[in-house]
Order: structure tokens, then C-alpha cells, then sequence
């Protein structure tokens, strides 16, 4: 009790009482009233720590903000007495971006064993002459902030990397090192030869399937040539591909004719002193290893669009966790042009305004819920999981093609839809589908060439494949002028050569070859895109 006493006595000593009540809140507000009267003047024309928002700071220098006649953004080209191409332009910040674009693909492995591209993908940024291990020329990239990759496609191999400006000299060396002078020793083969076969196993278990089914759509697009060798490392060739194999083909693909060297956010002419140092000056590991024994010439040849069927019988795993059910999948595709030719830009607005996605994806405004695929398939037919429209321009030709996705039982409906979508598009196109299917296209092309990352590899590919560099506004204009009538010219162009058909799952219900190809007839193109209504809840 005592305890409590003195607490009580504390307390009033402190917050003095009346009737009850503390009076301390009456004696804060009397003091903050008095702080108000006493507060001294603010003289205005002394710089005070906290100066009135509504005034400007007085003793700074006058802002200089950039035009928009300024000309940053020109892509700077040299060619050097090898044939080396570099190309460079400025980009305001202090990271560049800078990389090895190469004419290298699984198309030029006709001569060799499949898979030797999807090898050098793994074997990218390894131990090489000067950097004794990986983690060494990791440690030296991370010095500078930076990092590194490699990616492939079928006709092209990039080398990237992005670090500090300032580390530019070490950027490059690392880029000529890695490009030109790998060790290429045997763990470092064995350990991507491990990595290919496991890369093989978990790709057969995933649901996804959209990186065979690329695989497949080329193989029936163009039989045993070109753009129709595979991408990924077939199993057979797994335990086929040696270090002697893989240098000679660097010896016959990696030459400065064939490379471009490129980088976003430099300074043109110190990048020229470090590329000629590196990789002119100092001579590759082919020169020096002999790889006499097996001597295949690089190559050249036009890729033949064949069309045909690819099929693969088998079980589609199913996403875990997930109520959804197991899926078959199917492509069809159709002769497209290349990215140099007259009716590339309207392919793309075409290939734009079909769009389409997942039933079940993410997204917000500019996904295309307005897209053709949406409006006249996934939103119409509710066991419809997929559909999308996709475009792959190469140098010499093209593949516009339509993944659609369904459960088996449906598989023949989900082929004839997608057929008949495709005939459709030789049809009328709407005043405000088009509008909107430009203005998409536009937006997606300069949102993306925001990323510093983008806009290398945009450099680095024209400069590859027309030794300069269109600008943006370039294509801005280009999209702009396409009309109702180049989409349709381009449908039609599409529409006269042979479909390519891929297929993958459970496949007892798939129509036939010539069904589809009946179905895609440009007799049927000003029919309505559900020609044969389909039940959409019939079991």
C-alpha cells in the first residue's frame, strides 16, 4: 500500500490537480501560445535552413535541361580493316551496355552434330587465357558493378554484359576473352555437357511447352534445313559434341566479318581503341589449337519453306497445385517474310492485331483484350487455355504462327478455330481494330527500347544485318502509314503457302493435315471465323 502512496504523491507532484483534473495540458498550451509571441522575425533576405517553397533557392546556378533537337541518340558505326563492325551510341546514366553480337545459330549447323550452339550458350563467360577460372572474371566484371550473358537464337548468338562506364577498357577485354580466347578444358566441357542433359530431363517435365513446340513448328516449317535444325541439343548428340568440334566451329562462325561489337551508354572513339586492342590485336584460340582434322565450310545457303506436320504423342505434365486440367497443345504456322523485306512492318501490325494470351494470365491495360484471338476465341470458347500469335522474321524468310492450348478432347475443335482464325484474316479489318493495333505496337516498341539492355541488342542485330541502325521514329512512321489494305495484302501473302502444323500431347482427336489445310483456304476467308459453330458445352 505504501508502494502506492508515494506513486500517488509523484504523480501530483509532477501534473499538479484540480477538482481531479491535471492542469498540465492548460500549462503546454500557455507555453506553446508564448513560444508563438516570442518567436523572432524571419528576415527575408537572409538564406534561412528552412527557405518558403513558394520562393526560388537563391545562389544556384541557372538548370540547363536537354532539347529535342538534340541528336544523342545516333548510332555511331566503324568498320575496321578486318571487317569488324562496331557500333556505339550515347545514353544519358552512368551504366553502359556493351556485347558481341555474332551471325551465329543453330541454322549453320548443318555440317556439324545439332547442339553445338546450345553447348557454347553453356559454356559462355568460362575460364579463358588471361582469366585462369569463371569466378576470376566474374570478380573482375563485379569490380565495375557488372554483369553478364549469353543468349542464342537460331541465327544469332549475343555475348552482353552491363557494368560502370568508367570500366569500360575491363568490360571490353572481358568480351574478347571470352568470345575469342576460351580454354575450353575438358571439366568445363563435361560440366556443360551435364547441363545440357539435365536442361533435356526438366524440359520433358514441365508443363510449359512452348520452347519444344518452337522446335517442332521449325522442323515442319523447313524439313532438314536451315531454320529447321533444332535449337536444343538433341539427346543422341549429347555425348557426341567434343572440345575439337566446338573449335572448329568457333574457327569458321567466330570471324570479324561475322561479329559486331556493340555498346549503349559510351563514348565512341575510346570503345574503338579498346575493341581494336582486344580483339584485332590479340589473335584467337583457333590459331593458336590446330583443328585440321575436320574442316566443314560455313553454311550459305537460302532457307526452303516446306511446311508439313510434326507430331509428338505423349503425356503433358500437369502445374502442380493447380486445378487445371492436362492440356494438349497445337501450332500452325504460315510463310512469313524477312525483317528486311517491304511487308515486315505490316506482318507486325498483322501479327498485332491477332494478339491473344493465356485465359489465365496476368495483365492490365495494353494486354489486348481486344486482340482477335480474344474477342473470337478465348472469350468464346471457354475450354480454350491458349492462344497466341507470334511472328519470327529472319534474314532470308519468316514464320507467323498460332499456339493454342486445350484439353485433349478438344484438340480438334481448338485446330479447326485456330485454322479458321487464321483463313479470317484475309477478311475485312476494322477501322478501329487497326488504330488500335498500331498504336499497341508503337507503344511496345518504344516502352521496350526504354531498357538500355534493348536497345543494344537493337543496335548491335541492325547493324548485323544492314551495317547501320534505323531510328525509332523510323519505324513510328513506318507503322503509322499501314492501311486496312496492307493488312489484308499481307493475310493473303501468308495465307498462299503450304501451313505448317506442330502438335504435342494426347493427339486421338487432332484432325488431319488436309483438314486443316481445307479448313485455311482463302475461299474461306470472308466466312465468319466460326464457320461451323461449335457447342460451347458440349462434353
Amino acid at each position: 500500500m505504501s508502494h502506492v502512496m508515494d506513486m500517488k504523491h509523484l504523480f501530483t507532484r509532477l501534473f499538479p490537480m484540480k477538482n481531479g483534473f491535471s492542469t498540465q495540458r492548460w500549462s503546454v498550451r500557455n507555453y506553446s501560445q508564448e513560444v508563438e509571441k516570442t518567436a523572432p522575425s524571419v528576415n527575408r533576405g537572409v538564406v534561412t535552413p528552412l527557405p518558403p517553397l513558394s520562393e526560388p533557392m537563391p545562389n544556384l546556378p541557372p538548370v540547363t535541361y536537354s532539347t529535342a533537337t538534340a541528336d544523342d541518340s545516333r548510332t555511331e558505326v566503324t568498320v575496321l580493316s578486318n571487317g569488324l563492325r562496331i557500333a556505339s551510341e550515347k545514353k544519358f546514366g552512368q551504366f553502359c551496355t556493351a556485347g558481341v553480337v555474332i551471325d551465329s545459330g543453330p541454322r549453320y549447323e548443318v555440317a556439324y552434330p545439332n547442339g553445338i550452339c546450345h553447348f557454347l550458350e553453356k559454356l559462355s563467360f568460362g575460364a579463358t587465357n588471361k582469366y585462369a577460372t569463371r569466378d576470376v572474371m566474374l570478380r573482375e566484371l563485379e569490380r565495375h558493378g557488372g554483369i553478364c550473358d549469353c543468349q542464342g537464337s537460331r541465327d544469332t548468338t549475343v555475348y552482353a554484359t552491363s557494368a560502370d562506364s568508367r570500366g569500360l577498357k575491363a568490360v571490353t577485354q572481358v568480351l574478347a576473352e571470352v568470345t575469342l580466347r576460351p580454354q575450353l578444358s575438358s571439366d568445363e566441357i563435361e560440366a556443360a555437357r551435364q547441363a545440357v542433359a539435365f536442361e533435356l530431363e526438366t524440359l520433358s517435365m514441365r508443363p510449359e511447352q512452348e520452347t519444344i513446340l518452337m522446335d517442332m513448328i521449325h522442323l515442319a516449317a523447313y524439313r532438314g534445313n536451315t531454320l529447321g535444325l533444332p535449337k536444343i541439343c538433341p539427346n543422341e548428340n549429347v555425348n557426341k559434341i567434343d572440345r575439337e568440334l566446338i573449335l572448329n566451329y568457333l574457327k569458321n562462325h567466330y570471324t570479324p566479318e561475322r561479329m559486331v561489337i556493340a555498346a549503349v551508354g559510351v563514348e565512341h572513339e575510346p570503345f574503338v581503341e579498346f575493341v581494336q586492342k582486344y580483339f584485332v590485336d590479340l589473335k584467337p584460340t583457333w590459331h593458336v589449337d590446330s583443328t585440321e582434322s575436320f574442316k566443314p565450310k560455313v553454311d550459305k545457303s537460302i532457307a526452303q519453306y516446306t511446311g508439313g506436320i510434326q507430331q509428338d504423342e505423349c503425356e503433358i505434365p500437369l502445374y502442380p497445385g493447380s486445378d487445371l486440367p492436362e492440356l494438349s497443345h497445337v501450332v500452325i504456322g504460315l510463310e512469313s517474310c524477312s525483317h528486311g523485306d517491304p511487308d515486315f512492318v505490316a506482318t507486325c501490325v498483322l501479327n498485332m492485331m491477332m494478339g491473344g494470351g493465356g485465359s489465365f494470365s496476368a495483365g492490365g491495360p495494353g494486354k489486348g483484350m481486344y486482340t482477335r484471338l480474344y474477342t473470337n476465341v478465348l472469350n468464346r470458347y471457354h475450354w480454350m487455355f491458349n492462344a497466341t500469335a507470334y511472328n519470327h522474321a529472319y534474314g532470308d524468310t519468316g514464320l507467323f504462327c498460332v499456339h493454342a492450348a486445350s484439353p485433349p478432347s478438344r484438340i480438334y475443335d481448338t485446330t479447326i478455330v485456330i485454322a479458321r482464325e487464321l483463313a479470317n484474316m484475309a477478311g475485312k479489318v476494322g477501322e478501329i481494330e487497326l488504330k488500335r493495333a498500331k498504336t499497341q505496337l508503337q507503344s511496345m516498341l518504344l516502352m521496350n527500347l526504354e531498357a538500355r539492355p534493348v536497345v543494344f541488342e537493337d543496335v548491335g542485330r541492325q547493324v548485323l544485318a544492314t551495317g547501320k541502325r534505323k531510328p525509332p521514329s523510323f519505324f513510328i512512321n513506318e507503322i503509322e502509314k499501314i492501311t486496312a489494305d496492307d493488312v489484308i495484302r499481307v493475310a493473303r501473302r501468308l495465307l498462299s503457302s503450304r501451313p505448317s502444323v506442330a502438335a504435342r500431347g494426347k493427339l486421338t482427336h487432332l484432325p488431319t493435315y488436309e483438314e486443316i489445310q481445307a479448313n485455311m483456304s482463302l475461299s474461306n476467308s470472308d466466312a465468319s471465323p466460326q464457320g461451323r459453330r461449335l457447342n460451347l458445352f458440349r462434353a
